[in-house]
């Protein structure tokens, strides 16, 4: 999967549409991640020794990893991520300005 934990990515179909936010966790197996903010769903709990008074709560649920591309922190566009061999280090970049996104957004 060439999205990481930490990336800056853009929603690109859904009723997120539009909305970006951070990579929370990576489902690699199940080509699936988080986003922080995005795709919130609500879910009936009952009272437990967690949630002693239970209620309604709001989890995030997965998105499919196809569902989001990739903010450059160079160009600041979303786009594809391609892959670089530098140093005998293969790094990712950005397939619209070359450039290097490795890091993330922090």
């Amino acid at each position: 999967m060439k999205i990481k934990k930490n990336d800056n990515v853009l929603v690109k179909v859904g009723k997120d549409r539009g909305k970006s936010g951070i990579v929370d966790s990576v489902f690699a197996t199940e080509n699936k991640l988080t986003v922080k903010g995005v795709h919130i769903m609500k879910k009936h709990v009952k009272p437990s020794r967690k949630n002693p008074q239970g209620g309604i709560i709001d989890i995030n649920k997965k998105l499919d990893a196809s569902n989001v591309a990739v903010i450059c922190p160079n160009c600041g566009k979303s786009g594809r991520v391609g892959y670089s061999i530098k140093n005998d280090a293969k790094i990712r970049i950005c397939k619209k300005c070359n450039q290097s996104i490795e890091g993330g957004a922090k």
